[in-house]
């Protein structure tokens, strides 16, 4: 534990569940759209987050981390003003997930590519957060820690050649947790990959080389 557990995050009011959760539920979106501007978002908000959303400027929250900014940022008041001025199209469903935690968002979005990708995450308490869904397939990590996502096709020694490629070639980082998910054998599968320090930006090129490996991103410590 730090100081900063106790105290709670650096951030702009007025809740550090409602706002800087929120806020850094948004930056994982962010990072998952790899420095590009979503043409369209959709987010869906459940339990107390449905309720309070408003008032509590969650709404405005998870819009300024969507555009990358953090949970002190001054931008994030005007975040739905900012929105409309970059051109993207929003909108706030409230909908109960079943079984998710009370401070629950999942946000879709969709690039002018036309690509798409959804995150969920639940924002519980101090400005902290589990990241629970990544494009429908189960995660499970806090952005605490500096956090690969690589997205493959599940075939036999995927996994190896990514765990092989850390220990020859960047023998210097150490896993802290790992975590696949599938959608079934065989099909779309995802590892969660935590690691102790910042990587060189070099590994997520060289993951992104490797046979069936579709895609791969890093979310750096948020």
């Amino acid at each position: 534990m730090n100081i900063f557990d106790i105290i709670g995050p650096v951030m702009i009011g007025p809740s550090s569940s409602h706002t800087a959760g929120a806020v850094r539920i948004g930056r994982v979106a962010n990072k998952l759209m790899d420095g590009q501007t979503p043409a369209s978002v959709e987010i869906i908000l459940s339990g107390s987050f449905a309720q309070t959303y408003r008032g509590h400027g969650t709404d405005r929250a998870l819009l300024a981390g969507i555009m990358g900014y953090h949970s002190y940022a001054e931008e994030i008041r005007d975040a739905l003003d900012i929105a409309t001025r970059r051109g993207i199209r929003y909108e706030f469903i409230k909908k109960d997930i079943p079984g998710a935690h009370p401070n629950t968002a999942r946000i879709h979005y969709r690039l002018e590519d036309g690509s798409e990708g959804t995150v969920q995450g639940a924002s519980i308490g101090g400005g902290n957060i589990r990241v629970d869904l990544v494009n429908g397939m189960k995660v499970d990590f806090s952005g605490d820690s500096n956090t690969l996502l690589v997205m493959h096709r599940d075939r036999p020694g995927v996994i190896a050649s990514v765990t092989n490629l850390m220990r020859w070639e960047y023998a210097e980082l150490n896993i802290s947790n790992f975590h696949l998910s599938r959608t079934e054998r065989g099909g779309d599968a995802i590892m969660t990959i935590e690691i102790d320090t910042l990587p060189p930006d070099t590994l997520v090129d060289d993951i992104r080389k490797l046979p069936n490996v579709t895609n791969a991103l890093l979310i750096r410590r948020l």
